[in-house]
C-alpha cells in the first residue's frame, strides 16, 4: 500500500489483478467490475487470518482510488458455501489474546467493506453462516442462489455475532425477527431471506453470477460520482431524522451540479446517444 500512495496509486489495480492470493480469487469479469471470490473450498470458504488480511488489502485502496472500479462483487468458490464464517480450526490454536487481536482485524476489514464508496454486491452461492452472513450484510445488497442457507449461530458456540450481525440484520428484518434468528441460532432459507429483505433476488444456482453481473454492469454504466453520492446519501441519511437527512441529500446532490458527468449526461440525453461518463 505504501508504494501505491507514494506514486498516486498508479498501477495498483493492475498489480491487484495480477497478484497471486492464497485465499481469494480476484478478477475483472467485465470492464470496471471487480470480483472477489473467497477461495477456501475445503474449509467452506471460512475466514482465516490470512483471508482477513487479503480482503483488507483490496478494500483499503478502494477507499482512495474510487474511479478504477465502479462496482465490486463478493462471492465464494463452488456451489455449497458462500462463507462459513470464522475458521474455528485455526481459532482452536489461538490463545485468548490472539483471538481478540484476530477478531479486531476482522472487524476493521468488515468496516472497510461497509464503508466502501463503490457499490458492493454479495453473490451468495451457498451457505452463509456466522461471519459469512455478516460479510454479506456489510454489502449494499445481495442476490442469492435458491440453494443458499443462512444463519447467525454464534450463541450455540458460546459467543455472539461480532461482525456487525446484531446491527445489520436487525436493520433489515426488524428487532423481533432478528432476536428470534440470533438468540435461537435459527437457520433460514433463501426464500425467507428474500421475504425478509436480507437478499434482493433469488436465482437458480446456474444463473446467479449472470444475474449479479447484469446488475453490476448496469450500475457501472452510470455516472460513478452520482452512484457514489447516492449510496453515501442513502447510507448516512438513514441514521438521521428526516429533515436532517433531506438536507444531507441536497448537499450530496450539489456536488454533481458542476461535474463533467452531469453535463455529459444531460447532453447525451438531448442528443439521443449513450453518455460517456468519466467519474469527474
Amino acid at each position: 500500500m505504501s508504494q501505491w500512495i507514494g506514486n498516486g496509486l498508479k498501477g495498483w489495480a493492475e498489480e491487484l489483478l495480477a497478484r497471486d492470493f492464497e485465499t481469494l480469487l480476484v478478477d475483472e469479469p467485465m470492464p470496471q467490475i471487480l470480483r472477489i471470490t473467497l477461495n477456501r473450498p475445503d474449509a467452506s470458504n471460512a475466514f482465516n487470518t490470512l483471508c482477513g488480511h487479503e480482503l483488507f488489502s483490496i478494500f483499503h485502496p478502494l477507499e482512495i482510488d474510487r474511479n478504477r472500479f465502479r462496482c465490486v462483487i463478493i462471492t465464494g468458490t463452488g456451489d455449497k458455501a458462500f462463507c462459513a464464517g470464522g475458521d474455528l480450526k485455526e481459532r482452536r490454536q489461538l490463545d485468548e489474546h490472539e483471538w481478540v487481536l484476530q477478531h479486531e482485524f476482522f472487524e476493521r476489514t468488515f468496516r472497510h467493506v461497509l464503508n466502501c464508496p463503490i457499490p458492493v454486491i454479495a453473490a451468495i452461492n451457498g451457505a452463509a453462516y456466522g461471519g459469512g452472513l455478516e460479510l454479506a450484510l456489510q454489502c449494499d445488497f445481495a442476490y442469492a442462489s435458491r440453494s443458499a442457507r443462512f444463519a447467525l449461530s454464534e450463541v450455540s458456540l458460546g459467543i455472539m455475532p461480532g461482525g456487525g450481525g446484531t446491527q445489520t440484520l436487525a436493520r433489515l428484518v426488524g428487532e423481533n425477527r432478528a432476536k428470534e434468528l440470533i438468540l435461537a441460532a435459527k437457520p433460514f432459507t433463501a426464500e425467507e431471506a428474500l421475504a425478509w429483505g436480507v437478499v434482493n433476488q433469488v436465482c437458480e444456482p446456474g444463473d446467479l453470477m449472470d444475474q449479479v453481473l447484469a446488475i453490476a454492469g448496469r450500475i457501472a454504466s452510470f455516472a460513478p460520482l452520482a452512484v457514489r453520492q447516492a449510496k453515501h446519501s442513502i447510507h448516512h441519511g438513514l441514521q438521521m431524522d428526516i429533515n436532517t437527512a433531506m438536507q444531507f441529500e441536497i448537499e450530496a446532490y450539489q456536488r454533481m451540479v458542476k461535474s463533467e458527468d452531469r453535463i455529459e449526461g444531460v447532453l447525451a440525453f438531448n442528443e439521443k446517444r449513450k453518455p460517456a461518463f468519466k467519474g469527474r
